[in-house]
């Protein structure tokens, strides 16, 4: 009968790749389900870290709710805006969320600036916020991957490395399957099946060492927002090497280069920076 997929060096097989449940006639995606998860999961780690640093788990769960939305309409219209010809002939499309298309920078932007508009608001700090929510949002990021496991994407070029993965063709989105992997199509008993890297997996993996790190290293944190200037940076670099092995990336118009890719590179140069800025004037406080 065959597999679905398998890490073909690790000995892994999954005979039927299920992206869904049904309830009662009503089908769900894992992928709702994995993100709704991590938010939960986020918001809780986020919130107790916030009330051992004296600002309250009360405000994070405040601003919860405004991120969760703003997030999610960041991430499509970030989507969106690189696939405009996907959309302009039928522009109620954008609204249909479950055929997918939603960019994790897009989300983080749209979490950003609600944050900036919220903390105007309430007259919070945002750099002091930002350092316990990177937090929950590093929950969310190293979840919500595995939700691109379930639907078969998010992966990389062909491969032959320890993590190859080999995933049948017919379960995977056409758009995604560019002529590079198609020279590369393996046949098993008859069935054809592309053989990538599984870069949802490193970017899972990723995050989850920097959240570790981060774990580790607040309590030595040296001025408010190093925390989220740290995960700025890190996310950014981990992003640099692992889009460029994707091929399904959103390309700046014009050119053959990854938007994440290029933004990733600006936000590790600005989290340097505002880092190496932040400890030097937090030395000078020291001495004063």
């Amino acid at each position: 009968m065959g597999y679905d997929l398998r890490f073909v060096h690790l000995g892994i097989t999954i005979e039927h790749l299920q992206n869904h449940i049904t309830i009662f006639g009503f089908s769900i995606a894992f992928y709702g389900i994995i993100i709704g998860i991590g938010m939960l999961l986020g918001i809780t780690l986020a919130a107790r870290d916030a009330e051992k640093r004296g600002i309250g788990e009360d405000t994070i769960y405040d601003f919860a709710l405004l991120g969760i939305v703003f997030g999610v309409i960041g991430a499509r219209l970030y989507y969106v805006f690189f696939r405009w010809d996907n959309y302009r002939g039928n522009l109620l499309e954008i609204l249909n969320l479950r055929a997918g298309g939603l960019a994790i920078y897009g989300g983080v932007i749209g979490g950003i600036l609600s944050l900036m508009v919220y903390c105007r608001r309430k007259k919070q700090n945002f750099l002091n916020l930002a350092d316990s929510l990177i937090l929950g949002v590093l929950v969310g990021q190293i979840l919500g991957r595995w939700g691109n496991f379930f639907n078969a994407e998010a992966f990389g070029r062909y491969t032959d490395s320890l993590f190859a993965m080999q995933l049948r063709r017919d379960i995977v989105n056409p758009i995604m399957i560019n002529s590079a992997l198609l020279q590369h199509l393996v046949r098993v008993n008859g069935v054809d099946y592309i053989q990538v890297h599984p870069t949802f997996l490193y970017e899972s993996v990723w995050n989850l060492c920097l959240l570790l790190f981060l774990l580790w290293y607040r309590p030595k944190k040296r001025f408010t927002g190093e925390m989220f200037f740290l995960y700025l940076g890190g996310y950014g670099l981990g992003r640099v090497w692992i889009e460029g092995l994707r091929t399904d990336s959103l390309l700046l118009p014009g050119t053959g280069i990854a938007v994440s890719q290029a933004l990733a590179g600006v936000c590790v140069l600005v989290a340097l920076l505002c880092i190496l800025a932040g400890r030097r004037f937090a030395a000078r406080g020291r001495k004063n």
